[in-house]
């Protein structure tokens, strides 16, 4: 049972990792969100960015079964999500998302069309998109994601956008 507002916020965040919606987090999921950027930018996977993209997905989901997956059975439900994510969150928002960071790093190397080491709010969104938020949803993400105001969204804007995403109000 959730039983705090904190906790809540957190259990609300679990949709977004169950890619396919069977009530758990595995490995698939975590491939699924890889091969969904892929197709959304046409980046074959046995490409670099492909490759790296898998390798970013598997490492993220190690590091999410390291936290959560307390009965070892490579599959996260809702309730180890919400227990593995609290317990690291109290401890520090940003070393949880350091585990995201090979994904999210290999995420938008696929999205940066200019190759710049950052993203246009345009590409943004399309990976948003790719990922499952709506269009609407994603392109007001994108915007907020361009933390310095520049036009585009780097490696360190994602990656403290995604602690903040698990600490504050939706």
């Amino acid at each position: 049972m959730v039983s705090t507002e904190y906790e809540r916020r957190i259990a609300a965040r679990f949709a977004g990792f169950d890619q396919d919606g069977n009530g758990y987090i595995d490995r698939a999921d975590f491939s699924a969100a890889a091969k969904a950027v892929l197709t959304e930018f046409g980046t074959a996977a046995r490409s670099e960015q492909g490759q790296a993209l898998y390798a970013g997905a598997e490492a993220f989901w190690q590091g999410m079964a390291g936290i959560a997956d307390r009965d070892g059975d490579q599959r996260i439900t809702r309730e180890e999500f919400v227990g593995g994510a609290v317990k690291r969150l109290r401890d520090n928002p940003e070393r949880f998302a350091e585990i995201a960071r090979p994904f999210l790093h290999a995420a938008l190397a696929v999205a940066d069309g200019d190759r710049d080491g950052a993203a246009t709010l345009a590409e943004t969104a399309r990976a948003l998109k790719a990922l499952g938020a709506p269009e609407d949803v994603a392109r007001s993400a994108a915007a907020a994601l361009d933390a310095d105001g520049d036009g585009k969204v780097g490696e360190s804007e994602i990656v403290s956008a995604f602690a903040r995403y698990f600490t504050v109000p939706e």
